[in-house]
């Protein structure tokens, strides 16, 4: 499907309804994230992820999570960076959320 057609879709499903998006680290492929329970061979690069997340600016994010994060399997602390940029960027999503934007 490729990238740009993952985020329309996510946008279709959604629509204009509050939404909690929930990141599972597992989907990037050990060489970026190996700390976590279940890796995931051919899992999508950390910019494959960076995109897709920031492909939802603009829908109604209302909250977020990051899960499957195990630093105990991870020496080298990559999950646990990539894992903080991921919430980072679901925090920054809820910046340019309706829902926000209606908060006095």
């Amino acid at each position: 499907m490729g990238l740009d057609a993952v985020i329309d879709k996510a946008r279709a499903v959604v629509g204009t309804g509050p939404t909690y998006v929930s990141f599972d680290i597992d989907s990037l492929d050990p060489s970026f994230a190996p700390g976590t329970g279940t890796p995931e061979i051919g899992g999508l690069s950390t910019r494959e992820a960076q995109a897709l997340l920031r492909g939802l600016k603009g829908i109604d994010v209302i909250g977020g999570d990051v899960v499957e994060v195990a630093p105990q399997y991870d020496a080298t602390t990559n999950t646990a960076q990539a894992g903080a940029q991921f919430l980072f960027e679901i925090l920054s999503l809820m910046v340019f959320s309706p829902s926000m934007a209606r908060q006095p």
